[in-house]
């Protein structure tokens, strides 16, 4: 686990690569982001942007949280405060995807000083280093001084 004093700025983490696979876009999309280019293999051939398959956003960026989770172990976990997010391309189908986290600013709170906001960008690549998720998060971090009230 990382806490506070773990953590400057300009540490990284990478995380292990995850493949998009069309049984879990179709799956996810049907449950969540019902669009045809995400669920029907050829409607989406026919789509004037994507010409095939294309994973939804918001199911890259699950995959990114499960992969952040794991190369970036926060003590009492990614609490987020913030997010900004951009998909510059889209994820396919048997895409293997990985994520490049970098801290940029750690903000110490004011008030309580076992805690700041740690602000991080995210690089999600495919397997030819393309970024199919970019993104700007705030979390909170607890030092190790921390005490939970319970």
């Amino acid at each position: 686990m990382l806490y506070l004093e773990d953590l400057q700025v300009g540490d990284r983490f990478v995380s292990r690569a995850y493949e998009m696979t069309l049984d879990e876009i179709k799956q996810f999309a049907q449950q969540f982001d019902p669009q045809p280019f995400h669920t029907d293999e050829v409607k989406a051939a026919q789509h004037p942007i994507f010409k095939g398959m294309a994973a939804s956003g918001w199911h890259t960026s699950a995959v990114t949280m499960r992969l952040w989770t794991e190369c970036f172990p926060v003590a009492y976990g990614l609490i987020g405060s913030e997010a900004q997010v951009r998909w510059p391309r889209p994820t396919r189908v048997g895409d293997q995807i990985h994520v490049e986290v970098e801290i940029t600013e750690i903000k110490p709170s004011k008030s309580k000083p076992d805690r700041a906001i740690v602000t991080y960008t995210t690089e999600t690549l495919n397997q030819h280093g393309e970024i199919v998720l970019l993104g700007n998060t705030k979390i909170l971090v607890f030092s190790k001084s921390y005490q939970p009230e319970i």
